[in-house]
């Protein structure tokens, strides 16, 4: 083996675990917009909105009333399990929206340690440590996985569950049901339903996680087990229900009870896509960003390494379930990069067959201080990642933001009096100005928009979106060169405030 020692693999797994979760954590106070300020400051809202229901002790009655209110407003995305975790939290610390990134930091390194037992399993110690390496230090990984947004706790999930089927399949082998007695049948229901418990759970917390955890339970369960020996088994039964159970009630609540979350699922899957070259290299270069496109063309490779059939299987099987799922959130996975979360752990398991042959390889040719010149390399590797992430954390701070918007918020007086040409659809607004506005879409959005309904949103309606509206603010300045007809608009109204950064017009005067 290329590191024979038990002491040293157990210091190497310490160091990069312990190194993987403290880059995440540098920076730790700086404001979440650093990667979809969108998405994690609807969470933060949200999370907000809960904390300040419970009445804490301080908060004038206007902002208790603002931030709840706020809060109502914002759509119901997935289920508000992460956000009230947080709001939990800030009952013992304030509230202090870096906690969220606390959390999500954690789960995705424990997710490390689900990837890494699973694939110890399946390859081999060495395998297992470069699919894990790959998973924790790809700087994209870093950077996404300390968002507050539900992604990292539903990789965490996934992960988890892929680890427990796998060792529910190697139960259920060695203790065949006409030979194991009481206790390995035990054992067998113990794997079954703690796996049917995390499939469950990642699917609930988000349902795109459907597909990672169906393709997994699959491509495992059909490397040993025919069709009919599956849909005989009442413990894999047992585990589709657990599975399909949370996810199911949360839609009914959500569609039949609550209302609008069916809104939710439209403007994800347009079959004019399908056949959009456009639209798969748009995908491809949010693959590039997300997973690296050199680290995906490395797993595909692991292809022609793979020698058990219970890895070919499973590579085969979530593989399979990336492209379907590519496919139906066709629009989503060419422009948001966050939706290539999930397919960071299943490039991060293909690499394992690679890394299991390479390390097989250098065991062969490496000898007493060769080897140690491997690891410096190996350790210089990751190091310099880790610096370059570093840098790029510390070369922009977020936290003036915050007082940017404070002062717009005192200008508008708190009141959702204005039209808005700015960041995050106004959830920068929101969550530090405490004030919302109605928003004035950007091109990206009118063309998605045409996309939907083939119709133009906007063509000659500024008199209608700004009706009994008294401001027009922008923040968003680039996205105003882009609408020449707007700015034109804009022209005729006196400038009621501004500063750095922002601009307000007033719309009930004309010049």
């Amino acid at each position: 083996m290329l590191i024979s020692s038990r002491m040293l693999k157990s210091i190497a797994l310490v160091l990069m675990f312990g190194l993987a979760l403290v880059i995440r954590l540098y920076d730790l106070t700086d404001l979440p917009l650093d990667i979809h300020p969108t998405r994690q400051l609807l969470s933060a809202i949200k999370a907000r909105g809960l904390y300040y229901q419970t009445q804490p002790d301080g908060i004038p009655t206007w902002r208790l009333e603002a931030a709840i209110e706020l809060a109502q407003l914002k759509a119901e995305v997935e289920p508000v399990v992460f956000e009230r975790l947080v709001a939990y939290t800030y009952r013992f610390t304030g509230e202090k929206v870096w906690i969220a990134r606390i959390y999500s930091s954690l789960f995705w390194v424990t997710g490390g340690a689900f990837l890494f037992l699973l694939m110890r399993g399946l390859v081999s110690w060495e395998g297992a440590l470069f699919s894990t390496a790959y998973y924790l230090f790809f700087p994209y990984a870093i950077i996404a996985s300390r968002s507050f947004q539900p992604d990292p706790l539903m990789v965490m999930l996934i992960l988890a569950f892929w680890w427990t089927f796998a060792r529910w399949i190697s139960i259920t082998r060695a203790e065949r049901s006409d030979s194991a007695d009481e206790a390995g049948r035990g054992k067998q229901w113990r794997a079954a339903l703690l796996a049917g418990l995390l499939g469950g759970s990642a699917i609930f917390i988000k349902l795109s996680a459907a597909f990672f955890v169906i393709g997994a339970a699959l491509g495992l369960a059909l490397s040993h087990f025919t069709w009919r020996q599956l849909l005989g088994n009442v413990q894999v039964w047992s585990m589709a229900l657990l599975g399909i159970l949370p996810a199911l009630a949360y839609l009914y609540y959500g569609i039949f009870f609550v209302g609008g979350l069916a809104g939710q699922f439209s403007g994800r899957f347009f079959p004019a896509l399908l056949i959009s070259p456009s639209n798969y290299l748009q995908w491809a270069t949010k693959v590039n960003l997300a997973a690296g496109g050199l680290f995906v063309m490395l797993g595909l490779l692991s292809f022609f390494l793979v020698k058990e059939k219970k890895m070919m299987s499973l590579m085969i099987g979530v593989w399979s379930a990336y492209l379907l799922y590519g496919l139906f959130f066709n629009y989503h996975a060419a422009t948001h990069d966050y939706y290539q979360l999930p397919f960071i752990p299943i490039v991060a398991l293909s690499l394992g067959p690679l890394g299991a042959w390479v390390a097989a390889h250098w065991t062969e040719t490496t000898r007493g201080y060769g080897r140690g010149v491997v690891y410096v390399i190996l350790l210089y590797g990751l190091f310099s990642v880790v610096w370059s992430v570093r840098n790029q954390m510390k070369a922009i701070d977020y936290r003036p933001e915050a007082a940017m918007w404070a002062e717009i918020g005192e200008q508008l007086a708190y009141e959702p009096t204005a039209m808005a040409l700015t960041q995050d659809y106004g959830s920068r607004l929101e969550y530090f100005g405490w004030t919302s506005a109605g928003i004035w879409p950007t091109v990206d959005d009118q063309a998605h928009n045409e996309l939907r309904t083939g119709k133009g949103m906007f063509d000659g309606r500024f008199k209608k979106w700004v009706r009994n509206k008294s401001y027009f603010l922008v923040t968003d300045f680039a996205e105003l060169k882009k609408q020449p007809e707007l700015q034109k608009h804009l022209l005729i109204y006196p400038v009621y405030a501004e500063g750095e950064g922002y601009i307000i017009y007033q719309l009930r005067d004309r010049k």
